[in-house]
């Protein structure tokens, strides 16, 4: 079975829409999302559209990410995102008040955590970690920490985002831990979209991450015109990413 993992789209629709071409392309069979689905992109309300419609369509497994969670409890992040990272906040702000109810509620009630089986292998779907939604799994941790995140799961692969750099682990107990990048705000030299095929055969598979190309300055275009101070700043890093958070 070949399966496509995608996070972190943030609202950039015009990425989305490239990577969902590429996917059915690939004939993936079934998407695995892992979240972060709207703030600080060009077509927030759109993007979550899309992956709702996949979603109900069962077409989709979804996850709950940070920033979903920010934007259905907004009232709980919103003063503390502002006076941390203030452009950010400011996303969040606009995205909140663009955001269709029902949308927002469909968010505040994603699943923060998803097992599941394909294939005879077991698989831990998390934004973060397996401890936090908001810990970041990157390329420049000791094995050693790594190993501590998932001490708490026996699933054989874990996928996460969150960090929106794509990487790769295998622990001592043999679990593969693979970060799968970031679909709309990737942070590395290369700004192309990210996600990850894999292909599952009888309880083996096949792991390799994708990048796409999209139109970057269209997307860049769209989110600097929107209604919040700081949305050219962040519609400059899609084009030369630099800084996770403004």
């Amino acid at each position: 079975m070949k399966v496509a993992v995608i996070s972190d789209i943030h609202g950039n629709m015009q990425a989305l829409e490239v990577v969902l071409v590429d996917i059915e392309k690939e004939k993936c069979e079934k998407i695995l999302c892992l979240g972060d689905l709207a703030m600080a992109g060009s077509e927030p309300v759109r993007a979550i559209q899309a992956i709702k419609k996949l979603y109900d369509e069962d077409k989709l497994e979804l996850i709950q990410g940070n920033t979903d969670e920010m934007i259905g409890s907004y009232a709980e992040f919103g003063e503390e995102v502002k006076s941390k990272f203030p452009i950010m906040g400011n996303a969040l702000e606009n995205d909140v008040q663009i955001i269709p109810e029902d949308l927002k509620i469909f968010l505040k009630n994603l699943p923060k955590q998803l097992e599941l089986g394909i294939e005879g292998v077991k698989i831990l779907l998390v934004h973060g970690s397996p401890r936090s939604n908001s810990e970041n799994i990157s390329p420049d941790l000791p094995i050693e920490k790594v190993e501590e995140m998932i001490a708490q799961t026996d699933a054989e692969v874990i996928f996460c985002g969150h960090t929106h750099i794509p990487c790769g682990y295998q622990a001592r107990t043999k679990q593969t831990v693979i970060n799968v990048g970031s679909v709309g705000r990737p942070f590395t030299p290369n700004p192309q979209a990210c996600y990850v095929i894999v292909n599952f055969f009888h309880g083996t598979f096949e792991i390799s991450h994708k990048f796409i190309d999209y139109d970057k300055q269209k997307a860049a275009k769209i989110l600097a015109k929107r209604d919040f101070t700081g949305s050219d700043k962040l519609a400059q890093i899609l084009i030369r990413p630099e800084v996770r958070h403004l």
